[in-house]
Formats: C-alpha cells, structure tokens, sequence
C-alpha cells in the first residue's frame, strides 16, 4: 500500500490532535503535532520572559530562535509522543491556560511560522505521516493525498477544553475557557500569515455530535479510499 501524507486542519479544541493520533497508531503512520511546536514557542517566551502585558518582545524572541529546540519522542506508557523542548519533556507543561491563551500570539509571528513550517516539513520528507494544525494543507503540505478539515460549534469545543482540563485537576472555568476558544478562532481565521482557513480539496468534518468510534470510523473510511 502506498504511503500518503494526511493533512488534518481546524479550529482550536475540536479534537484534530485525539483524531490524527488515533488515525496515525491504526495505520503506522509517524504523527506531528504541529500545535505542539507552536505551544512549545509559547512555552519558552513564558519561562523567558519574553511576553509583555499584551504582546511579544519580538527582537528577543528572534534571537532566541536558534536556540529554540523542538522534538517528539515516543512515550512507551501512553504509545503517543510526548513533545520535548531541548531535551526536556514538557507535555503537561504545555497543555494548560496559561499557554492556551497566548499561543494564538506566537502563531502570529512570520519567522516563528517559518521556522515551524520548515521543520514541519523537514519531518515530513518521506510521506507516511499524519499532521494537524492549522494550516498544514493549505501552506506546510498543499500536495497532501488526504486532507480533513474539522470543526464544531464554540460551546462544543470549550465543553470539551473544560472537561479535559478539570479532568486533570485544574481549576478551569467553562466561560474564561468560551472567550479563549472564541478569541483563538478570531485571531486564527484573522491573522496575516497563514490564516486558518478550508483548504479547497479538504474534506469537512463538523464533529460537534459526533463520537470518538464514529469519528474513527469515517476517518479510516476516508483514508482507505485514498490508498485504493
């Protein structure tokens, strides 16, 4: 059989990352999570004080580029890759408000778009892969076989933000978590490089009343057609 590249797109908490590693375990395909690089960023300004009351130090975060080390390994517990910056696991680190509602920031930004999409597509060389974000087949991989674009309705997706961090024992509120996602969806659809938009052959998936078993379902019937 051969080996594609399947591009997976959409708004923010929608289920894109649950889907694409799910899809990418089924079939041996290497999952990315795009997303993951971009919190990384955020991650780092965080730690380094490189955000202002409403915005970046751009020339710092510039410089600090180079130094901005990004990577997947492999957890054997959960059989998902957990993302690591230099070198350092910071999975948990990086799923939590305080990056969530400052990544949509570092995406903004041209050269750190620029760097993600070009190592993005560096781990993608071969095909094989299964990528989501926002913008992987419209800029990072506009030749992928397969692509999916998902959506849900605001409150779907804050419901579910909401119960997976609670679920982990944060503090969250359903109405902060509501404003984020609709403010990610603001600066996503709106900003100037590489906006979050449909690809015009991606297939649209609205999952909003949609199981995980369905969602699989139609998923691997979509891929099965495409490696006919």
């Amino acid at each position: 059989m051969k080996k594609i590249t399947i591009a997976i797109d959409g708004h923010s908490s929608c289920g894109k990352s649950t889907m694409a590693k799910d899809l990418a375990r089924e079939i041996g395909y290497i999952y990315i999570d795009s997303g993951a690089m971009y919190r990384a960023v955020t991650y780092y300004c965080l730690q380094h004080g490189l955000f202002t009351e409403d915005n970046v130090k751009l020339d710092a975060l510039q410089a600090a580029m180079p130094d901005i080390h990004i990577s997947f390994k492999l957890n054997e517990q959960t059989g998902r890759p957990d993302t690591y910056l230099n070198d350092t696991c910071i999975e948990g680190e990086i799923r939590g408000m305080a990056v969530s509602s400052r990544v949509s920031l570092i995406a903004t930004i041209g050269f750190v778009r620029e760097a993600m999409v070009a190592l993005q597509q560096e781990m993608g060389k071969e095909k094989g892969i299964v990528m989501d974000g926002r913008d992987i087949g419209t800029t990072v991989f506009p030749d992928a076989e397969l692509k999916i674009f998902v959506t849900a309705s605001a409150e779907v997706r804050a419901q579910r933000r909401f119960d997976e961090l609670r679920a982990k024992g944060d503090d969250a509120s359903y109405e902060s978590i509501l404003e984020n996602v609709k403010e990610r969806d603001r600066i996503d659809s709106g900003r100037a490089v590489s906006p979050l938009r449909k690809a015009d052959d991606a297939i649209e998936l609205d999952n909003s009343l949609m199981t995980i078993p369905e969602q699989k379902a139609w998923l691997m019937e979509k891929f099965r057609l495409c490696t006919i």
